[in-house]
């Protein structure tokens, strides 16, 4: 054994289609290389959706690669996983931001308090789902219900792309969205699956050329009247920053109301760590549910560790689970070192400096994939579980509940107090569906978590 790995491969050519186990290893400049395709995997949404949710990209990509050390140790090196920024939270994260004020350091202390408490929240649920047994999950949250929360934040997104990146560069947009389009069809292999970062940088480029070409952007404000001329891309603070030091980080600050918005976001973060361990499970050949509860308060804690200094809400990847599928690689030595090389990342001023220069335009042709990318991940969830649609206890929650966060709705509850969108909407499909099963007299798991458990059961 070497620091707790076994040596495997170590001096020879790993055979096609043979299997390095998350407690083995190969050589170590190869587990290095594998190390850096799992930073790639990882790297595009992992700094996209902090620039979303107008946090430090930098502090991101660093407490990335804490969040998934610490992942890692709770739950023993049995679930190879890399823990990345979480989209889930983008619009209660927007929605706090119009409430308090947008882009100012108030906002962000708010905005990082109310994801700090979320995590609390997700590492109390992975508490219970630890001792309770992981059927608790399917009971509360069975599949109709998280296909539609991972829907409803998804699409609930819309309005982000069309208010705010979009019309920031419409055309820039457009031809980001394209390039990406191309990208992940054309290309199924590794480069298939950066095809988002890809995207990006190739928009970022374009919109660089552009300003040489045709000069600073003209944007126009129809509804406030107002006109704004500036330059897609700026290097001024690029070149300003220090190439060595600490990002920007900062304190939370706590807001009930701000809260509120994101707790729906901790439902779709349960499904999504439930369905990423079993999938490794699958792969493994393993039996990781009893990791299932560590894996989730592991999340949880990474969270909270993140977002006290200022830094982006985690969770497991499907990107970096991709990868080891392609590679039959699950050693989770590959893991430490993508987390050290992002914590290496994060410590580079200069680098965040560039990733915040993205321009406006060319993150609506980004964001315009992702959100429609997770808003249908929720119906695949759905199909995966043969959710019957012509059941109206299903039917009627969830319809309204997306149609609430699309809108997106506002319920104002007292003058100082609003439900809006994603939260408003996940509300009404929780209580909804349960109230509903209740007053038909359908008390207990429906049909698709009672297959769920009867599965669980015979193993």
């Amino acid at each position: 054994m070497v620091s707790g790995w076994t040596k495997h491969g170590d001096g020879r050519t790993l055979a096609p289609g043979e299997v390095v186990r998350p407690d083995e290893r190969l050589s170590w400049p190869r587990m290095v290389g594998f190390g850096a395709q799992h930073v790639v995997a990882m790297f595009g949404a992992t700094f996209v959706f902090p620039l979303v949710m107008g946090l430090d990209p930098n502090v991101a990509i660093m407490f990335s690669g804490v969040g998934t050390i610490m992942f890692l140790l709770i739950v023993k090196g049995k679930v190879p996983s890399y823990l990345g920024t979480s989209a889930s939270f983008v619009g209660g994260v927007m929605t706090i931001r119009g409430l308090v004020g947008g882009d100012t350091p108030a906002a962000d202390a708010i905005v990082t308090g109310a994801i700090l408490v979320a995590g609390l929240v997700l590492a109390l649920v992975g508490v219970a789902v630890h001792f309770l047994g992981v059927q608790v999950i399917n009971r509360v949250f069975p599949p109709v219900i998280t296909g539609a929360v991972v829907m409803l934040i998804g699409f609930g997104l819309a309005y982000v792309v069309a208010d705010i990146y979009w019309p920031q560069d419409q055309w820039m947009a457009l031809i980001t969205m394209t390039v990406t389009f191309v990208l992940i069809v054309l290309f199924k292999g590794f480069i298939g699956r950066i095809a988002i970062l890809l995207g990006l940088i190739i928009g970022f480029v374009l919109s660089w050329a552009a300003d040489r070409i045709f000069g600073n952007i003209t944007v126009s404000n129809a509804g406030a009247g107002a006109i704004d001329t500036h330059p897609r891309v700026s290097f001024d603070a690029v070149a300003a920053a220090d190439w060595i030091g600490l990002p920007n980080m900062h304190f939370p600050d706590f807001k009930f109301s701000a809260v509120l918005l994101v707790l729906p976001a901790v439902i779709a973060l349960v499904a999504e760590n439930v369905g990423h361990v079993k999938a490794v499970g699958e792969m493994t050949q393993t039996d990781v549910d009893p990791y299932m509860g560590r894996a989730i308060i592991a999340d949880g804690a990474a969270t909270v560790v993140a977002s006290t200094f200022g830094g982006s809400p985690t969770t497991t990847y499907a990107e970096n689970i991709g990868v080891m599928a392609a590679t039959r690689v699950y050693s989770t030595a590959a893991y430490y070192i993508a987390a050290v090389i992002a914590i290496l990342f994060g410590l580079c001023p200069k680098f965040g400096a560039l990733v915040a220069a993205t321009p406006g335009g060319v993150l609506g042709g980004i964001t315009v994939i992702l959100y429609g990318m997770i808003g249908l991940l929720g119906a695949k969830i759905w199909i995966e579980n043969r959710v019957d649609f012509a059941d109206p206890v299903n039917l009627v929650p969830i319809g309204a509940g997306i149609i609430l966060a699309i809108g997106p709705v506002t319920h104002m509850i007292s003058s100082e107090f609003k439900l809006e969108g994603i939260a408003f909407g996940t509300i009404v499909v929780v209580v909804g569906y349960h109230l509903l099963r209740a007053i038909s007299g359908r008390g207990g798991a429906g049909p698709a978590e009672v297959s769920e458990l009867r599965r669980e059961a015979t193993g």
